[in-house]
């Protein structure tokens, strides 16, 4: 299996997924970089399908799903995004049917009959798995053929956090850093980012990406 496209950090190549994706149906597979847990689906109009996974107010909505909660607990940086194919929309469950046979997708919630759940990965499985990920770490080792996203390389993950009341700045080298330091979990600083939000938070902290 060969990715059509990937997205490393589905939070930077927001406005480059909606882009390349518009008016084009196929099958994509969300991966998250914390755990490796994956989803698998498949939209007639992929642009419209993420711009509802970029809506807080979709996901919040429709937390049922597991992979809505995942995406709002550890937020877009911490996810890739991979169009696995583009096909005819009459295509798209038949072809989300045959991935769903063999490739790991823990955050779905109907898993197909006959499908991987409760067997072990075959070698090749696990060998298209490792590669898909050595590709999304090392987005500069992509084989010809493969179309590399612009802007979508491993970017830095430092933050600032201003303290308002001290009036005082500290750089950190990423959100679970900053997280232990100020004594919070790192979803706050997730979500904080997600919601684009400006006020402080607890009228005290403000977050910015650098």
């Amino acid at each position: 299996m060969v990715p059509i496209k990937i997205y490393s950090n589905a939070d930077i190549d927001k406005v480059q997924i909606l882009s390349d994706n518009q008016n084009k149906s196929g099958i994509y597979l969300w991966i998250n970089s914390i755990n490796g847990k994956q989803y698998i689906g498949s939209s007639i109009n992929l642009s419209n399908r993420f711009r509802q996974y970029f809506n807080i107010n979709h996901l919040t909505k429709n937390n049922s799903m597991q992979i809505c909660r995942a995406i709002l607990k550890h937020g877009y940086s911490n996810f890739s995004l991979i169009i696995i194919e583009y096909c005819s929309s009459e295509q798209c469950i038949e072809r989300e049917d045959f991935y769903l046979s063999f490739l790991p997708h823990e955050y779905n919630i109907l898993k197909k009959a006959g499908s991987w759940l409760g067997h072990e990965h075959s070698e090749k499985t696990k060998k298209i798995m490792s590669d898909i990920h050595k590709k999304i770490d090392n987005p500069g080792r992509f084989k010809p053929g493969h179309k590399k996203v612009e802007g979508s390389g491993m970017p830095s993950k430092a933050i600032e956090v201003t303290d308002i009341k001290n009036n005082t700045t500290t750089t950190y080298d990423s959100i679970s850093e900053a997280a232990r330091a100020l004594n919070i979990n790192k979803s706050v600083i997730n979500l904080y980012f997600i919601r684009n939000q400006q006020k402080p938070y607890k009228g005290i902290y403000t977050f910015k990406k650098v």
